[in-house]
């Protein structure tokens, strides 16, 4: 029971360091706000985020592993596949911002340029679809623990 429950905490830390994050993208990702300090923040943050989401899924495995319902239980649930789906999902979004915060950081970096208004509106609407996907994840997760659509 001890290990269940060290596992359920430290998955739960990196799905809320990985909405902290995300939700720190959104909010800096403005036009309005677009300045050199941003750029570079962003870069860091949106680093974090990965590792963020690498804790995510590194926990979740080891909750399919060693947890209490064990492995062959969680991956015959088909809504672990909806949550692993979604969460593959939201990590092919999240290439577009992370290979446009690299690109504004290297022009800002080369010439002191900032991002267009438009692209930064068009990244920050990717952004925004990622943190709504990710909070269907945790429902599927509820339904999951308390044994909706299981087999």
């Amino acid at each position: 029971m001890l290990i269940e429950s060290l596992l359920a905490y430290a998955h739960f830390v990196a799905i809320l360091t990985l909405v902290v994050f995300i939700t720190s993208e959104a909010a800096l990702c403005r036009p309005e706000w677009m300045n050199a300090a941003v750029v570079r923040r962003l870069a860091r943050v949106d680093v974090i985020y990965m590792m963020a989401a690498m804790a995510v899924l590194a926990t979740g495995f080891a909750r399919t592993y060693w947890g209490a319902k064990g492995f062959e239980w969680y991956w015959h649930q088909p809504l672990l596949h909806l949550k692993l789906t979604l969460f593959v999902v939201v990590g092919l979004m999240s290439i577009g911002p992370t290979r446009a915060f690299i690109s504004w950081r290297k022009a800002l970096d080369a010439s002191g340029a900032l991002p267009a208004e438009a692209e930064v509106r068009k990244v920050r609407r990717m952004i925004m679809v990622q943190a709504h996907l990710v909070v269907l994840i945790p429902l599927a997760a509820v339904l999951l623990a308390r044994g909706v659509w299981t087999h």
